[in-house]
C-alpha cells in the first residue's frame, strides 16, 4: 500500500496517517524527518543535503527524491508507505513517479482531505482559545492570517498535483470536515476499491 495523503494544515492528515499506519502495517514518511535522519546518519545524499542547508540553499528535488528512494528501501517500508509533505510540485511528482518505476513500484492512491476554509480557520481559532483558557501556550501558526496563508500555499500545490494524479486515475477526495471515524471509513473504502482492482 503506497499512498500520498494531501490536505491543508489542520485537515487531520496526522490523525488519519496514524490510523493507516496501525491498520495496514505501513510507515509514514515525512520528508522533513527523512532529511534530518539522512543528515544525522551521514549518508552520501545526507551529507550533500547538509552542505546545501548550511549554505542556506533549498535542497533540490533530485536530492529529496534520492532520500525518499533510499528510505523506501529500508525493511520497515517494504509493506508500503504514506508520503507526507511530498511531492509539492509537478516536477517532484514526475521525479517520484520515475524513481518508483525504476524500482518496479507504483502509487496505489493519492487522497486529499478537503476542508472548508472558513470552518478550518474557526477550528484553529477555537483550538487557540481553548489552549489560552487552559493556560497553555498558543501556537504561532494558529493565527487566522497565518492559517489562511498556509491554506493558499497548499491550494497552489494541489493545483499542480490534482490534474497529474487524476489523469493516472489515482486522485480521490474525502471530506476532511466529517467526524474522524467517517473520514477513516471513507479512506478505507477507497483503499478497498484499489485493492479489488489490483487483485
Amino acid at each position: 500500500m503506497r499512498l500520498i495523503l494531501l490536505g491543508p494544515p489542520g485537515a487531520g492528515k496526522g490523525t488519519q496517517s496514524e490510523r493507516l499506519v496501525e491498520a495496514h502495517g505501513i510507515v509514514q514518511l515525512s520528508t522533513g524527518d527523512m532529511l534530518r535522519a539522512a543528515v544525522a546518519a551521514g549518508t552520501p545524499v545526507g551529507l550533500k543535503a547538509k552542505d546545501l542547508m548550511a549554505r542556506g540553499e533549498l535542497v533540490p528535488d533530485a536530492v529529496v527524491v534520492q532520500i525518499v528512494a533510499d528510505r523506501i528501501e529500508e525493511p520497515d517500508a517494504r509493506s508500503g508507505f504514506i508520503l507526507d509533505g511530498f511531492p509539492r510540485t509537478l516536477a517532484q511528482a514526475e521525479a517520484l513517479e520515475a524513481m518508483l518505476e525504476q524500482k518496479g513500484l507504483k502509487l496505489d492512491s493519492v487522497i486529499e482531505l478537503s476542508v472548508d476554509e472558513n470552518a478550518l480557520v474557526e477550528r484553529v481559532e477555537r483550538r487557540a482559545r481553548e489552549a489560552a483558557a487552559a493556560g497553555k501556550p498558543t501556537r504561532s501558526d494558529d493565527a487566522p492570517d497565518v492559517v489562511r496563508k498556509r491554506i493558499a500555499d497548499y491550494k497552489a500545490v494541489t493545483a499542480q498535483l490534482k490534474p497529474f494524479y487524476s489523469e493516472r486515475g489515482l486522485f480521490a477526495v474525502v471530506d476532511g470536515m466529517a467526524p474522524i471515524e467517517q473520514v477513516t471509513g471513507a479512506i478505507d473504502d477507497i483503499l478497498s476499491r484499489v485493492g479489488a482492482q489490483a487483485a
